[in-house]
């Protein structure tokens, strides 16, 4: 075999190079906010079926599980415990997490939510809610629950947590419901969570929801509901601080992620708000919103990044929704590389969505909303380009839209964009924006208006 010439051989090495160098560059590329919470490495570790776990769809585990984490919690091990879940379906009642654990589940492993809601345990209401979001009084405990939590992990290889939801979408259907039914998955007070590399299916109600919590990462996580269950949103932070969701599949009969802080005037006396939020590489399809914020942002909502996300099949690409007696503030959000294929609507921003808590809610209390940035957003067969609708008191102000394009089915369909009370502008929009963004300015992009 002939040898290569000087001249080919530098060549060569420098095609190598080059390579080398693309190839790290498209490892830089990938941007993460997973690091806010470092995984922890568990040295001491336990199997359910040291507690008499069997995983055979009948046996009910409930006394294993709890035995499990009592054990964990008073023993109190260097660097916590992990609780592993073998090949299998472990039937069970609700039970609590605790600090320093680590709930693992193993590639086949199931864990599956009992059917029989006459022992569901009841627990007082959210003080930001001031009673259950369905019913009024207190609410269904979530199957897996956790309070004044520190350093919680549930992963493993993709097993699944399965909350048998159908008995209690029957109950809100038909309306025999005695309280607010239960999420899946619950922490409370408690900071330092990471979920990953699960999946969760058939929620009761919200899938994972993280109140009044700080430093929370859910990556590579699958969420799958009928599209027809009631209030199956996939997560939803709710006054809650340094949140990153990264890397995940969510199709639900809800909202994919909906960002809270309280439900009127409740919310706005418990006064926390949900900030610094980071919602990314997201796929996922819903009869209702893909991302949204709301509607109950009482305690204020700032701070939000959701950024390359893909959405089929959804009812809302991006919604920021609120109301009047909401109060509290929507501030500093970005929705950016946003792709959505069917579609009602593309985008909504609106203040005149949700319910009220009680007859006590302060009429007078506006919502204050202000620079919402949507930008590099593609749409195919979207009905409606978008909506904004403001509040006539308290009009929704720098509200910027660059590089949209967002194409119509074709035939007769509404007006591509409906807005009112609001102010703003628009930069490379197609369908053409409403007047009240269009007209406000001609300058190059979002970047330079303010």
């Amino acid at each position: 075999m002939p040898r290569p010439s000087a001249s080919a051989f530098v060549l060569l090495v420098a095609v190598a190079a080059l390579l080398a160098g693309v190839s790290v560059a498209a490892e830089e590329e990938v941007v993460t906010c997973s690091g806010i919470v470092p995984m922890s490495n568990r040295v001491d570790r336990i199997s359910i079926a040291d507690f008499g776990g069997v995983g055979d769809g009948r046996t009910l585990n409930t006394k294993a599980f709890r035995e499990a984490v009592y054990r964990i919690r008073h023993l109190h091990r260097p660097g916590g415990t992990l609780l592993y879940v073998p090949p299998g379906v472990y039937l069970t009642e609700t039970f609590n997490l605790t600090s320093h654990m680590t709930l693992y589940l193993a590639k086949g492993a199931v864990i599956k939510a009992t059917q029989d809601t006459s022992n569901w345990p009841l627990i007082a209401p959210l003080p930001s809610y001031g009673r259950g979001r369905e019913r009024p009084g207190g609410r269904y405990m979530s199957f897996i629950h956790g309070d004044g939590l520190q350093d919680v992990i549930i992963t493993g290889e993709n097993g699944t947590i399965d909350g048998q939801g159908d008995v209690w979408w029957n109950m809100w259907r038909q309306r025999t419901l005695s309280f607010t039914r239960p999420n899946l998955i619950e922490l409370v007070n408690s900071r330092d969570i990471v979920i990953s590399n699960v999946v969760f299916q058939n929620s009761p109600f919200w899938n994972f929801h993280p109140v009044y919590c700080s430093n929370v990462v859910v990556r590579n996580v699958t969420i799958l509901a009928p599209l027809d269950s009631p209030n199956t949103d996939g997560i939803d932070p709710d006054s809650s601080s340094n949140v990153c969701i990264e890397d995940s599949y969510i199709s639900v009969g809800d909202d994919l992620v909906s960002v809270k802080s309280g439900w009127d005037e409740y919310g706005i006396a418990y006064g926390r708000p949900s900030s610094d939020i980071t919602i990314r590489r997201l796929t996922g399809s819903s009869p209702f919103a893909g991302i949204a914020v709301g509607s109950e942002t009482s305690g204020g909502v700032e701070n939000v990044l959701a950024e390359n996300i893909n959405l089929y099949k959804v009812g809302v690409g991006v919604h920021v929704k609120t109301n009047a007696g909401r109060g509290g503030f929507i501030r500093n959000i970005t929705f950016s590389n946003v792709y959505v294929e069917t579609a009602r609507k593309g985008i909504k921003i609106s203040g005149d969505v949700g319910d009220h808590p009680d007859d006590n809610y302060d009429r007078n209390a506006l919502p204050v909303v202000k620079g919402i940035l949507i930008k590099d957003v593609w749409g195919t067969n979207v009905q409606q380009a978008g909506l904004i609708r403001g509040i006539k008191n308290s009009p929704f102000t720098s509200v910027c839209l660059s590089n949209i394009n967002l194409r119509g089915k074709p035939g007769p369909r509404e007006a591509p964009w409906l807005c009112s009370d609001v102010s703003g502008a628009a930069f490379k929009v197609s369908p053409s924006p409403c007047s009240e963004l269009a007209s406000v300015s001609q300058r190059a992009s979002c970047a330079t208006y303010s």
